[in-house]
């Protein structure tokens, strides 16, 4: 199955962002494209199956949520994560980020702080501050080559706080949060009555030496924990757009869907429930391949910087696809960092910057790609900083 993701497949003139949108986002087309978090894997056979199905049948009118769906959904939780979801507890939305949208404008009111923990997926940021509420910035501390979280800032800041927005797997550092950090976590949210919404976007994408840990299935009361879910990560199809908040506390669930009603928010894509359903259903082999030559992608990755790029280190990722890279050894300003990548590497990455001051002399870069583009990334990147030192 690894020779299926050793793959070329060419993606441009598919409209796709990665690809279509690089003379917009680095200034020309010819960059090497290793940002925006989607994979150049082929979704798996099922899904696509699932869709020609559904494409079959010519006529593609407003749309139920079917039972199935739901159930495969709980079923997936069950088996991967150990965790008994209620149907109830589903509330099905478009994407993660207009859910994360959609639980702060439904459950706190305007200035009330939310904290968030830098350096982040930066749709963060925004998701507090366009909402009108007042962010609250609790840094990861990076200590010793991994970040931890700071529990005695986080504590603090919980006394005033009502929300707290937390990524787990981290994105965009790659932590996979130990059942301890998390049962920690747990003990300052109950003590203060904070509303934990947990981004689980990544949970499948945990390497063979970590595990994951679903948040809600630690909480002895899981009421003030909201976790969202979905397969677009998972399984590749994050331009079909269809997530799960699970809602344990029915106050909250009744708000949020409220909220969605209110908007005319519709998730019932026929297309989307058709590869949602599939995806979980069927998709388990071929994650469990994915995540495998995932694993030697990034084994490589740091041997590589190791032997032939000692100033860029690897912060070693315990899970998602994103790898984020130590660049402050280069001493470039973050404008020039981003500029010297684009412009003398050719590789389009996310400057580290964008997730918060705390991400200033980093870049994130995706790895979901087949491995020989990966290699010739690094190679392009080790060519681009020999031509550095022999300038300097």
């Amino acid at each position: 199955m690894s020779d299926d993701f050793d793959r070329e497949i060419d993606r441009s003139g598919t409209s796709s962002t990665k690809y279509d949108g690089r003379s917009m986002m680095f200034g020309h087309a010819e960059v090497m494209p290793m940002w925006v978090a989607d994979m150049d894997f082929a979704a798996p056979a099922a899904v696509t199956a699932a869709l020609a199905a559904r494409a079959a049948h010519p006529i593609y009118g407003y749309t139920l949520f079917p039972d199935s769906l739901y159930a495969a959904l709980i079923d997936w939780l069950k088996v991967r994560h150990g965790w008994q979801v209620e149907r109830d507890w589903i509330v099905l939305c478009p994407g993660v980020v207009p859910s994360l949208n959609t639980a702060i404008l439904a459950l706190t009111q305007p200035a009330e702080p939310v904290i968030i923990q830098p350096p982040v997926y930066f749709p963060f940021f925004s998701a507090v501050t366009k909402t009108g509420r007042q962010l609250n910035a609790s840094p990861l501390r990076f200590e010793q080559h991994r970040y931890r979280m700071d529990f005695e800032d986080l504590a603090k800041q919980a006394e005033t706080a009502r929300m707290l927005l937390f990524c787990s797997p981290h994105n965009p550092v790659g932590r996979v949060w130990q059942r301890s950090e998390l049962e920690q976590l747990l003990a300052i949210a109950n003590q203060h009555e904070l509303i934990v919404v947990s981004d689980e976007i990544h949970a499948d994408l945990v390497y063979p030496e970590s595990k994951h840990h679903i948040l809600a299935s630690l909480a002895d009361c899981p009421e003030q924990i909201i976790t969202a879910v979905a397969p677009s990560k998972t399984f590749n199809i994050p331009g079909l757009n269809l997530s799960a908040l699970i809602v344990p506390n029915a106050k909250y669930r009744a708000a949020i869907s409220e909220y969605l009603d209110m908007i005319h928010v519709s998730a019932a894509n026929p297309f989307s429930i058709a590869a949602f359903e599939a995806a979980y259903r069927h998709g388990g082999a071929w994650l469990d391949a994915l995540m495998a030559y995932l694993a030697e992608t990034r084994d490589f990755i740091r041997e590589y910087l190791a032997e032939h790029l000692p100033k860029i280190r690897l912060i070693s990722p315990e899970g998602t696809y994103l790898v984020w890279l130590d660049c402050r050894p280069l001493s470039l300003s973050d404008a020039m960092l981003a500029q010297f990548f684009v412009s003398q590497a050719g590789i389009g990455l996310s400057p580290g910057i964008l997730f918060g001051k705390e991400g200033s002399g980093f870049m994130r870069m995706n790895i979901g790609t087949p491995r020989h583009r990966v290699r010739h990334a690094l190679e392009k990147i080790r060519q681009a900083v020999e031509r550095k030192d022999q300038q300097s």
